[in-house]
């Protein structure tokens, strides 16, 4: 059977693959269309599961808050390449799986990647079609979902590369974004003292003391015990106002605290959410010299 231009065209709107390919699977087919999408649909399946080995730590990251800011969604989606990253492809599929968090309850990854999107296909299939059709391993790194019953989230991105989710007891978008923007830049590990661990106060406290016994010795001066407890309950104070929101001097205000700013504004900070692309990920380093040598060798 002759194969078309037309058929050629027909066959590159429905899968979004090169023209090469779709005339090569028209032609393994005789010419059948539903026959060719589903093999390279196979074949596009098969592809991406060679690359899910890859390291993907670039990607971005994608925020929807409804329309009362009674919910919100973060989403963090990895590719390989920052070029992908910003493709058109890559942004509409990281918008899709963001507005599906925003308006559907998910606990847990596998219950997300397996949810059927309203083409009919599973999240995890659409990840992985567009896998084959881009040529890098993709993920979706991480969610969150918020809803409040009481009060109200906002969000703040960072270009694409740093989102911050943050829900207040009270429905101030002007406030929670000013609170995310912060968090985006300053980076609290939690929200108050009485989040942080005894483990970790313990932890700094037994380093801060020994700090303090080295410095003594180095200057020539004894400490009593009571005197360095006192100077090491000093230093954990500025330790936790360091790693909490609540402690930290406002961003947009450096004379007053996060602390002082909600009081101000008669509300709190229910929880938050910071994402980062890449963050925790241990990226290959490339030498491109020794790969252009390697290949020339081969």
């Amino acid at each position: 059977m002759s194969i078309t231009a037309a058929m050629v065209k027909e066959l590159r709107q429905r899968t979004g693959s090169g023209m090469m390919e779709c005339k090569r699977a028209l032609v393994e087919t005789n010419g059948d269309m539903e026959s060719a999408i589903q093999n390279m649909r196979k074949s596009g399946l098969a592809k991406a599961d060679k690359k899910a080995s890859r390291i993907a730590a670039e990607g971005i990251i994608g925020i929807k808050i409804s329309d009362d800011a009674k919910s919100a969604a973060m989403v963090d989606i990895n590719c390989e390449t920052d070029f992908v990253a910003k493709g058109d492809d890559f942004i509409a599929f990281v918008n899709i799986i963001t507005e599906f968090v925003l308006n559907n309850e998910v606990s847990s990854d596998a219950e997300l990647l397996s949810a059927t999107l309203a083409t009919g296909k599973s999240i995890d299939e659409t990840r992985r079609v567009l896998v084959a059709k881009l040529g890098e391993n993709i993920t979706i790194r991480r969610f969150e979902r918020y809803t409040s019953a009481i009060g109200g989230n906002a969000g703040y991105l960072h270009g694409s590369k740093i989102g911050v989710l943050v829900e207040l007891n009270t429905n101030d978008l002007e406030l929670g974004k000013d609170i995310a923007m912060h968090v985006a830049a300053i980076n609290p590990q939690c929200v108050s003292e009485a989040d942080v661990s005894v483990e970790i106060i313990a932890k700094e406290k037994e380093i801060i003391s020994g700090r303090i016994q080295v410095e003594a010795e180095e200057s020539g001066k004894t400490k009593p015990a009571e005197i360095i407890e006192k100077m090491a309950a000093g230093r954990i104070k500025k330790f936790l106002s360091e790693i909490t929101l609540l402690g930290q001097k406002f961003i947009k205000d450096d004379k007053i605290t996060v602390d002082t700013l909600l009081k101000s504004k008669n509300t709190t900070v229910v929880r938050f959410s910071r994402f980062e692309v890449g963050e925790g990920i241990e990226k290959k380093e490339e030498n491109f010299a020794e790969e252009v040598m390697a290949q020339i060798n081969a």
